[in-house]
């Protein structure tokens, strides 16, 4: 008779052979395994919240709760794929295709992505601990995105939800509803773009930046640490300049909020 410890280690050890594009069937998901050198992290969701923090453990551990919100649709239903290449290590919440849908619902790679998830009220948290030094991409679409204490260069996206992300690296990200917090300990990266509608942007920033900036709100204040040299047209809603001696380009944007530049 198989005890309840030699099931969880059994599973343990499918998940770490997982190969490219297998499915976890039940309400609860875990993966963990190491990452290859120069291999990026992606998390994938729809509906549900993206909870990331560095660990130095060396090993990518990625959990995910699935639940019905309002009790109409299976959980079960909602596959989570994982696809292991050289490239990365991409873990999606994949959801059942509606029977008129244009393309079947999969697991891709990459910023492009596609899912069709209508009348399906499902959730997916996902919770990860990313390893030093390692890439790591963030999707979803109604759903919080945290991606606190990395190490590694950090891009994130939602459409419904604020983000909280912080790194010693690069970072970029992007909503329409929400607010975006974020640090980064690098400045030499090439281009940099946050970008919401309803919610401010606060970036922080290491205080030797050099970099050009476009900044622009339509309902909200701006404010530097930084001096501005100003090129063109300038107002309290809009900037565009040279922040040091330039070279880089960093654009933030918002409609509604203010957006706020400090210095780490």
């Amino acid at each position: 008779m198989t005890t309840m410890s030699n099931r969880f280690l059994v599973a343990g050890l499918l998940a770490l052979a997982a190969p490219a594009g297998l499915l976890a069937q039940s309400t609860n998901f875990h993966w963990s395994g190491k990452l290859a050198a120069g291999q990026r992290l992606e998390i994938k969701g729809v509906n549900g919240a993206i909870h990331a923090t560095g660990t130095t453990s060396g090993t990518a551990d990625v959990s995910a709760r699935k639940h019905s919100e309002n009790g109409r649709s299976d959980p079960d239903d909602v596959k989570i794929v994982v696809v292991n290449t050289p490239e990365a290590v991409t873990i999606c919440a994949v959801y059942p295709t509606p029977d008129d849908a244009e393309r079947d619902n999969d697991c891709e790679q990459g910023r492009h992505w596609h899912s069709n998830t209508r009348d399906n009220d499902v959730v997916v948290d996902f919770t990860i601990q990313v390893p030093a030094g390692s890439e790591f991409y963030g999707q979803t679409v109604n759903g919080d995105v945290e991606a606190t204490s990395l190490t590694g260069n950090t891009d994130v996206h939602t459409v419904n939800g604020s983000i909280d992300v912080s790194t010693t690296g690069h970072a970029e990200a992007n909503t329409v509803n929400g607010s975006i917090r974020a640090s980064m300990g690098k400045a030499d990266f090439e281009e940099a773009d946050f970008r919401t509608v309803n919610g401010g942007i606060t970036l922080t920033l290491p205080a030797d930046l050099n970099t050009e900036i476009r900044a622009e709100t339509v309902n909200g204040d701006l404010d530097s640490d930084w001096p501005v040299t100003i090129v063109g047209r300038w107002g309290p809603r809009r900037m565009r300049g040279t922040i040091g001696k330039g070279g880089r380009t960093l654009t933030l944007g918002t409609v509604n909020g203010d957006i706020r530049l400090r210095k780490s």
